[in-house]
């Protein structure tokens, strides 16, 4: 039987995001980012591509970004509520890392399984920032998806896009925990 690592699979169990509008500063120092994105590049990498990559925006950079967000919501037809949140998820934060996803051209791995792993590398980094006590939250948006605003404010290549904004903080307050899914109606099981 294998030994198993009780306080991980506990924290596992129990971990909830913290949503990023009750985060505030304090924020990591330069040395535990670089710790947290150290655990995060440990995810799952089918074919060792590194199909992605992280861009630490501080305060200045996220006050830019959202600056730039009214103009380009406005040329899309956003709705000034839509406009005002995605907005705020910039202005409101003193930190925030952007995991994106930069698929690698392979013939044995396909882009959705590079894409996957992007995906995986935003829990992880998630998970490491609640494991070393800081609030965090995994958000996107409409300006991570929106070609022009990627790569005019965050300098993407055409083939790049935003996996995640995950937020880091000092957390002001817990929120109640939510519903979790049946895990009943979720899971079949095949024997045979």
């Amino acid at each position: 039987m294998p030994k198993p690592n009780d306080a991980a699979l506990d924290f596992l169990l129990t971990r909830r995001s913290r949503p990023a509008k009750t985060l505030t500063g304090p924020v990591p120092e330069r040395e535990e980012i670089e710790r947290l994105l150290t655990a995060a590049a440990r995810s799952p990498d089918h074919g060792k591509l590194e199909p992605w990559r992280f861009i630490v925006l501080t305060r200045p950079a996220l006050q830019r970004l959202a600056e730039a967000v009214p103009a380009r919501g406005a040329a899309l037809g956003q709705d000034d509520e839509k406009i005002a949140k995605a907005q705020a998820q910039f202005a409101d934060a003193d930190l925030a890392i952007a995991v994106v996803s930069a698929p690698v051209a392979s013939e044995k791995v396909p882009e959705i399984e590079q894409l996957l792993s992007a995906g995986a590398v935003c829990l992880a980094l998630l998970n490491a920032a609640l494991a070393a006590g800081w609030g965090a939250n995994w958000l996107s948006g409409w300006p991570s998806h929106d070609r022009a605003f990627v790569e005019q404010s965050l300098g993407l290549a055409p083939h790049e896009r935003v996996a995640g904004f995950i937020h880091i903080g000092t957390e002001k307050a817990a929120p109640p925990d939510r519903p979790r899914p049946d895990l009943a109606a979720i899971t079949t099981w095949l024997d045979a």
